[in-house]
C-alpha cells in the first residue's frame, strides 16, 4: 500500500473518577505512538473531566465546541477518541463539528493498523471481517454512507473494496469469511496436532506490543521478521525451531503484540492467532522494563492471557531492555515473592540472553527425566503415546524390539515404565 500524507488529528479522552487524570494522560499518550503507527501525527489532545461518558456525543457541548474550533483554526480533519464510540455517538459527533471532519475511536484506529501490517492471507482475512463486523456500523454520517472509504486513518484496509459494497450483501460477506477462517483454522488445528505428534515442546512468546518480542525471536532463531520500534510492528504469528543448549529442540512462535482497552471483538478477530499462547507448553512473557508504564502493561498482559484461557500456563517473565536502564524494574517486579521465574536480557544486544535459554530449558524439563524404553515390535502403538506425551530424542528400530530415548514425566513413566529396563518394582533388589 502506498504511504499516505501525515495525517494530523485532535485526540479525545475523558478523565472518570474510576480512572484519574494521571491514567487518562498516560492513554492519551499511547493513543498519540497507535496514531504515529498508523502514519499520522497528534496536534492537539482533549481532556474532558466527567464522571460518566454523555450519551449523546460523549463529551459535553463545551468539548465539542472546543474540538470544533481547534480543527477549524488548524484545518483538521480527523479526530480520534481514546474510548469506543457508538455508531450514534459518531454521526453526532461528525453533526456537531461538521466541515467533513471524520471521527473514530481507539479500535477504529488499532484495526486501521492491524490492516497496513497485515501480511498472510488469514491475517488479511482476519482484519476485513473484523473491519466488517466493527467499522461498518460506524460509518454512517453525513449521507456519505459507504462511499466515504477513500483513504486515510481508520478508513483503509485489505476490506476496502468489499466495505463499499452494497449493505446487503455484508452479512454474506461476513459469512464467507467466517467460513475461510474456520477452514484455516481446521489447517492450523491439524499442524498443531503433527507437532504434538513429534513430541517438540512449543514456547509461546507473548507480550504488550513493542515489548521486544520480535527482536527476541530474530535473536534466537534468524527469523528475518519485522522488528520496529512502533506499536503492532507484527501481526501474523511466526514458528521457528530452536535448539537449546542441551540439544533439545522447542518451537517458538511470536504473537501479535497485547494492549489495553482491546475491544473482545478485536481478540475474538484474532483468536487463532492467539491459540498459539493457549496451546502452548510455556510462556515466555517479554516486558519493557524500561518503559515507565512496564507494571501497568504486564497486569494487562496477564489480564488478556486470563481471558485467553492461559493464566495456568508456566511462564519466563523475560525482562527485556536491560541494555536501557531497566535493572531497577526487574529488581522490583521480578523478586515478587518468588511467584516469577524472571531474567532479565537484552534482545538487541544479547545480553543475559544464555541465561535465559538455560532457564528455559530447566523450567521445560522440570519433573522430567530421560529415559530409554525399550518396546517390542509387537506393541509397537507405545511409541505413538511416547510421540503424544513426550520429547522423544531418538527412536531405534531393531529386528525384535525399538529402543526409543524419551524425556517422560511421572504420568507418562509409569503408564510405559514396563518398557524401562531400568524399572524396579517396589521390594525388588
Amino acid at each position: 500500500m502506498e504511504k499516505m500524507e501525515c495525517a494530523q488529528a485532535v485526540l479525545v479522552g475523558i478523565c472518570t473518577d474510576a480512572s484519574g487524570m494521571e491514567q487518562c494522560e498516560r492513554s492519551l499518550c499511547e493513543l498519540e505512538r497507535l496514531l504515529e503507527t498508523a502514519g499520522g501525527r497528534a496536534l492537539a489532545k482533549v481532556i474532558q473531566n466527567k464522571e460518566h461518558p454523555n450519551p449523546r456525543t460523549c463529551i459535553g457541548s463545551g468539548k465539542v465546541l472546543e474540538v470544533r474550533e481547534i480543527c477549524r483554526a488548524y484545518h483538521v480533519e480527523l479526530v480520534i477518541f481514546d474510548l469506543e464510540l457508538s455508531p450514534a455517538q459518531i454521526k453526532n459527533l461528525e453533526d456537531d463539528i461538521g466541515d467533513d471532519v471524520r471521527v473514530i475511536d481507539r479500535s477504529m484506529l488499532i484495526l486501521d493498523i492491524f490492516a497496513l501490517h497485515a501480511v498472510t492471507g488469514e491475517g488479511k482475512l482476519q482484519v476485513e471481517l473484523a473491519q466488517l463486523k466493527y467499522t461498518a456500523p460506524r460509518l454512517v454520517g453525513k449521507g456519505i454512507e459507504m462511499s466515504r472509504l477513500g483513504g486515510g486513518i481508520g478508513t483503509r484496509g485489505p476490506g476496502e473494496s468489499k466495505l463499499e459494497s452494497d449493505r446487503r450483501h455484508m452479512k454474506r460477506r461476513i459469512a464467507a469469511l467466517e467460513e475461510e477462517l474456520r477452514q484455516l483454522d481446521r489447517t492450523r488445528q491439524t499442524m498443531r496436532a503433527a507437532r504434538d505428534r513429534s513430541g517438540i515442546r512449543k514456547v509461546a512468546i507473548v507480550g504488550y506490543t513493542n515489548a521486544g518480542k520480535s527482536t527476541l525471536l530474530n535473536r534466537l532463531t534468524n527469523a528475518g521478521i519485522l522488528a520496529e520500534d512502533k506499536l503492532f510492528a507484527t501481526l501474523d504469528p511466526t514458528t521457528r525451531k530452536l535448539e537449546l543448549p542441551d540439544g533439545t529442540s522447542v518451537l517458538l512462535t511470536d504473537t501479535v503484540g497485547l494492549i489495553r482497552k482491546l475491544p473482545h471483538h478485536l481478540i475474538h478477530a484474532f483468536k487463532s492467532t492467539l491459540d498459539e499462547a493457549v496451546y502452548a507448553d510455556l510462556l515466555m512473557i517479554v516486558v519493557d522494563a524500561a518503559d515507565p508504564e512496564y507494571a501497568e502493561q504486564l497486569e494487562t498482559t496477564e489480564q488478556l492471557l486470563a481471558e485467553l484461557g492461559a493464566a495456568e500456563k508456566p511462564a519466563l517473565y523475560v525482562f527485556n531492555k536491560c541494555d536501557k536502564g531497566a535493572a531497577a524494574a526487574f529488581r522490583s517486579l521480578g523478586s515478587d515473592a518468588g511467584r516469577r521465574r524472571t531474567v532479565a536480557i537484552s534482545a538487541q544486544t544479547g545480553q543475559g540472553v544464555e541465561h535465559m535459554l538455560e532457564v528455559l530449558q530447566e523450567m521445560l524439563h522440570e519433573g522430567k527425566r530421560r529415559v530409554l524404553f525399550r518396546i517390542p515390535n509387537a506393541e509397537a502403538g507405545a511409541l505413538n503415546q511416547l510421540y503424544q506425551m513426550a520429547t522423544v530424542e531418538t527412536v531405534d528400530y531393531g529386528p525384535e524390539q525399538i529402543q526409543v530415548t524419551a524425556i517422560v514425566d511421572e504420568k507418562t513413566h509409569g503408564m510405559l515404565r514396563r518398557f524401562d529396563p531400568d524399572w524396579r518394582a517396589p521390594g525388588e533388589g
